[in-house]
């Protein structure tokens, strides 16, 4: 069963491999470069976007870390009531901006919307997340237009995005920006699954957090399928998203707000020429010089 804990040698061994990286007191950090894409001999680029759980408990380690990995900016997809229900303030971290972008607004988490969003989540079925993630793609336009800009202005800052666990809202917005950028489902959907992974040192913690909600408490099982994060599930939000709203380009421009050239930019930015060099390292590299753009047409660097 895929709810049940992870062998810690097990965990502790993935967890010392990229696309994991470490950043004491955050969990569930990965760099979401050097994944294939359909371009030919290119792949996403190392060292630019990270994605993970909260920060709220970095450590000061954590915090060097960040600096080492040359984070300069961190986007927070968090709502204002989730941060006080769970006592997880945004940080001071010195020289990193800390940018609050939610996804849901605050009356997004009134309790009765709460309840039928956990019992949404507990059901641990495909369909029940289709219907989260259907709402996170109705309501994130604003957020995501900010990450994503910011790979289109700020090729040579790396950032990170994160939520609370890590996994649905930053899910989305991680499939949305590598499919973006030509890499297959199936690739998306590996990474997606790793959150299995990256979450099992804070289970402890996140299962204390859910026996607090009456929903929880007396429903183990149910509070287990939060920690659900299979690849069919992406695979079957990629499929949606083609269905809702005919791929990925058309949901960024009708409901992100970008434009064609906006993704020729990003794509451009994003990408590296395949090679040796590019494999998960934590260096920042110079931007792709040659994409294809939305029309098929080039851009140049």
């Amino acid at each position: 069963m895929d709810l049940e804990p992870l062998d810690p040698a097990y965990v502790a061994q993935q967890l010392s491999h990229p696309p994991f990286v470490s950043i004491a007191g955050v969990v569930n950090v990965r760099d979401l470069g050097s994944y294939p894409t359909h371009h030919p001999r290119m792949l996403t680029r190392p060292g630019l976007v990270y994605r993970s759980g909260e920060i709220s408990h970095i450590t000061p380690e954590g915090m060097r870390q960040l600096k080492e990995l040359g984070i300069s900016t961190i986007y927070d997809l968090r709502s204002e009531t989730e941060m006080l229900r769970y006592e997880t303030p945004i940080p001071t971290v010195d020289g990193v901006e800390i940018v609050h972008i939610p996804v849901f607004k605050t009356e997004d988490y009134s309790p009765e919307a709460m309840a039928k969003r956990f019992e949404l989540y507990a059901s641990g079925k495909t369909e029940a997340f289709m219907v989260l993630y259907s709402q996170i793609l109705d309501n994130a336009g604003p957020a995501f237009a900010v990450v994503l800009r910011h790979i289109r202005d700020r090729p040579d800052s790396p950032c990170l995005f994160h939520c609370t666990a890590g996994k649905d809202r930053t899910g989305i917005l991680a499939a949305i920006l590598l499919k973006l950028v030509g890499v297959d489902d199936e690739t998306i959907a590996r990474d997606y699954a790793l959150t299995r992974v990256g979450r099992e040192p804070a289970r402890e913690m996140i299962m204390k957090r859910l026996s607090k909600v009456p929903y929880f408490a007396t429903n183990t099982e149910a509070a287990l399928n939060m920690f659900s994060s299979r690849a069919e599930t992406m695979l079957a939000f990629l499929q949606m998203l083609e269905e809702r709203y005919g791929g990925v380009e058309e949901y960024v421009k009708k409901v992100v707000g970008l434009t064609d050239e906006d993704i020729a930019t990003i794509r451009k930015n994003f990408l590296v020429p395949d090679s040796s060099q590019h494999s998960h390292t934590t260096t920042v590299t110079s931007p792709a010089p040659d994409i294809d753009t939305p029309n098929g047409s080039k851009t140049q660097s």
